[in-house]
C-alpha cells in the first residue's frame, strides 16, 4: 500500500490528518467507510458493488430498512446516511450518492455535499477515522483531477482526526496526492 500524509488545521485549532493510500476501500480499518451509493441504496457496480459484496447482507438488510422508512424514495444527490459495516473492518458505512457530472451543469457544490455530509454524519457517530472513495469518477464520469480538488477543500475542515482517500488506480492516486 502506498500513502501520502498532509496535514491541515481545522478552525479551532486541532489537527487532522488527510492520507491518500492507492488500494482497495472495503480493506480499510477506519471507524467510517464512505460508498459511493446509487439512489436506490441497494447495491451496484463499482465501489459500491464492492462494499455491499465484501460487507455482506448485513449491509443491503439495513439499507432495506432505509429504504423502508424515510429514504423511500431512495438517497438524493448530495445526501449522507449510516448503516452497519457488516463484515467490513469498518465500523460504519456512510452511504453517499454522487452527482453525474455534466459538461453543461455546475454541479461541483453536490460533489462537495456529498463530502461534507458524510464528514457530518461521522461526527454524529463519534467516529475518528474516515475513508473516501473517489466519489463521482467512475461510472458518472467526473473528471478525476476537478473531482480531488473538490474532495481535498471539502475535508479540510473535518471533524474528525483522520481522512483518508483510498485510490483505485495509480492514475487517481497521483491526482489526489498531487500537492
Amino acid at each position: 500500500m502506498t500513502w501520502r500524509p498532509v496535514r491541515c488545521r481545522d478552525p479551532i485549532g486541532d489537527v487532522a490528518t488527510i492520507e491518500y493510500v492507492l488500494g482497495d476501500i472495503t480493506e480499510q480499518e477506519v471507524d467510517v467507510i464512505v460508498n459511493a451509493a446509487n439512489s436506490s441504496l441497494l447495491g451496484g457496480g463499482g465501489v459500491d458493488g464492492a462494499i455491499h459484496r465484501k460487507g455482506g447482507p448485513e449491509i443491503l438488510a439495513a439499507c432495506r430498512e432505509l429504504r423502508a422508512g424515510h429514504y423511500g424514495g431512495g438517497l438524493k444527490t448530495g445526501q449522507a446516511v449510516a448503516t452497519t459495516a457488516g463484515r467490513l473492518r469498518a465500523r460504519w458505512v456512510v452511504h453517499t450518492v454522487g452527482p453525474v457530472w455534466s459538461a453543461t451543469e455546475d454541479r461541483s457544490q453536490l460533489l462537495t455535499d456529498c463530502h461534507r455530509n458524510a464528514l457530518r454524519v461521522a461526527a454524529e457517530l463519534q467516529a475518528r477515522t474516515i475513508a473516501f472513495p473517489a466519489i463521482s469518477t467512475g461510472i458518472y464520469r467526473w473528471p478525476v483531477e476537478d473531482a480531488s480538488r473538490i474532495a481535498r477543500a471539502a475535508v479540510q475542515n473535518a471533524p474528525v482526526e483522520l481522512v483518508r482517500f483510498v485510490l483505485f488506480d495509480q492514475r487517481t492516486y497521483d491526482a489526489f496526492a498531487r500537492p
